[in-house]
């Protein structure tokens, strides 16, 4: 390797084989897993192109050979009732022997000052290395349990005032209420075609659909889910209140006896087990997306605190990033009685400290500020912290998308 050779620059679809191999090689997809949901090479691509010709992707070069790149989903997210836009990190990976020469760092730098020039103040990203993206400057903001229940512990039938409907799995009836759900449900994305064709990529072709409508005939929920060897999988059940979650679930127990057991994924900070009358069923949680504020002053902008009495509240701090200069340095984050904020550089001293990756967990509701001090991840008095945990939104960002 000749590092006069490297070149960082734009990768354009011609380059489109490269970077599936580069991302095939870097996560292991055999050729036996592609099979086994009847995919071929060729399919990834023609899959994979639309979306790839939206997304901004960069790369590091040797002569004409793709060796290094990740790309960035243009994408948006709720977050306490705002719409933000938001860069979805994905495609990220260098070939092993151009590995710790500093290549991966400088994309993902440029990919963020990509993405301060387009307006999209905080990224999303599905992790491979938690602590590598920590050190980068993302932290943990979502879960994901996976449970198991047996059939004898599915839920009894309850009535309710709407009906199920089997629908196609991915007809306009399942985004509308995807959509609709998505628009009040905090951390969210809101899926565009780009989204959806991510969100479908892998499964398998017999994926089934159900929605919930209510007794005005208007969607509150839906379950996506298939039936293999006697197990009911559920990849992923939305509701808007609490009659649907109980008609879903009626529809779910009804095949009680075609299935042994059923298996799934939700992504609410809820456990299902405390809702079933026989609770003892398998839940594993495990951290899900990971995100990072990528523009602090523009971000605070847009966010949603809670309202008070104060006329204002404020905070003097430190702030620090290890990847933009921008976000680094002392600043005060001055609130007003109505919840908008707005944040400034400062020259006087500062003593309280904070990074931007606990900012981002803090500010996306995943992690409290109590904690957060209680752990040493913020520096500053109880007072602050009592304001900053009267200020803060309590959901907790719901993801359950994959890219």
């Amino acid at each position: 390797m000749n590092k006069k050779n490297l070149k960082m620059k734009e990768v354009g679809n011609e380059y489109m084989e490269q970077y599936n191999a580069l991302l095939r090689y870097v996560f292991q997809v055999t050729d036996q897993e592609l099979s086994s949901i009847d995919w071929e090479e060729k399919e990834i691509i023609r899959a994979k192109f639309p979306t790839f010709k939206r997304a901004d992707v960069i790369g590091w070069f040797d002569n004409d050979t793709l060796v290094s790149q990740v790309a960035v989903y243009p994408m948006q997210v709720r977050i306490y009732g705002k719409t933000y836009c938001m860069g979805g990190l994905t495609g990220v990976g260098t070939y092993p022997e151009y590995s710790n020469q500093g290549l991966m760092h400088k994309l993902l730098e440029t990919a963020l000052r990509k993405m301060k020039q387009r307006g999209q103040y905080i990224t999303y990203l599905f992790p491979y290395s938690i602590p590598y993206y920590r050190r980068k400057g993302w932290e943990i903001i979502s879960n994901k349990i996976t449970y198991e229940i047996a059939d004898y512990q599915l839920p009894k039938n309850h009535q309710v005032a709407g009906d199920v409907r089997r629908v196609k799995y991915d007809g306009e009836e399942l985004k509308e209420t995807y959509t609709k759900f998505a628009m009040h449900t905090h951390g969210a994305i809101l899926r565009d075609d780009l989204a959806w064709n991510e969100y479908w990529l892998w499964d398998p072709d017999d994926m089934m659909a159900a929605i919930y409508y209510n007794k005005n005939n208007e969607p509150d929920g839906y379950i996506i889910y298939w039936i293999a060897d006697e197990v009911f999988h559920i990849k992923d059940m939305i509701f808007n209140n609490e009659e649907a979650r109980v008609g879903l679930w009626n529809f779910v127990s009804a095949h009680f006896s075609m299935i042994d057991k059923v298996e799934g994924n939700t992504y609410t900070d809820e456990k299902l087990s405390f809702l079933l009358e026989d609770s003892s069923i398998k839940e594993v949680i495990s951290p899900y997306y990971m995100a990072r504020i990528v523009d602090f002053i523009e971000f605070i902008k847009e966010y949603n605190f809670k309202k008070s009495d104060l006329e204002t509240r404020t905070w003097k701090f430190i702030l620090t990033d290890p990847m933009l200069e921008e976000n680094q340095g002392n600043f005060c984050l001055t609130i007003d009685k109505n919840g908008k904020a707005t944040a400034e550089k400062i020259s006087e001293h500062c003593d309280d400290e904070i990074s931007i990756q606990t900012m981002t967990t803090m500010l996306m509701g995943y992690k409290r500020p109590e904690y957060l001090y209680k752990i040493g991840r913020i520096k500053a008095d109880k007072k602050i912290i009592e304001m900053l945990e009267n200020s803060i939104g309590q959901d907790v960002p719901y993801i359950s998308d994959y890219f």
